[in-house]
């Protein structure tokens, strides 16, 4: 979902978040400055229900206008083909020793 406050917002001539913070308070619902900026200039981490319900009712719109939809992706990046080690006895190759890495990326010391 992409939010779209501002834009919608200035659909009805409201420029500044300090205005909307205004009409929200009117009907009830307090926002603080530094919760209105993030509702203002970004995408917020979460919304209340019920303070969506104020908003759409103080712009007067639907809300497909604040939350647009857009197409899922699926966030998981393809997996590289990794080798994999031949079990003892398949092929007449013995299967090499596992090599332990460090998770962080360093190297490990000299043996």
């Amino acid at each position: 979902m992409k939010w779209n406050l501002r834009l919608a917002a200035a659909n009805r001539g409201i420029w500044k978040a300090s205005e909307l913070q205004r009409m929200l308070a009117e009907h009830g619902l307090v926002i603080s400055a530094g919760k209105m900026s993030g509702l203002w200039s970004g995408e917020p981490a979460s919304i209340k229900l019920s303070d969506l319900d104020v908003i759409v009712a103080v712009l007067g719109c639907g809300i497909q206008e604040i939350l647009i939809p857009e197409p899922v992706t699926s966030g998981v990046a393809e997996k590289p083909s990794v080798p994999v080690a031949r079990v003892a006895g398949e092929s007449g190759s013995p299967a090499a020793p596992p090599v332990p890495r460090r998770r962080d990326g360093r190297s490990l010391p000299p043996l």
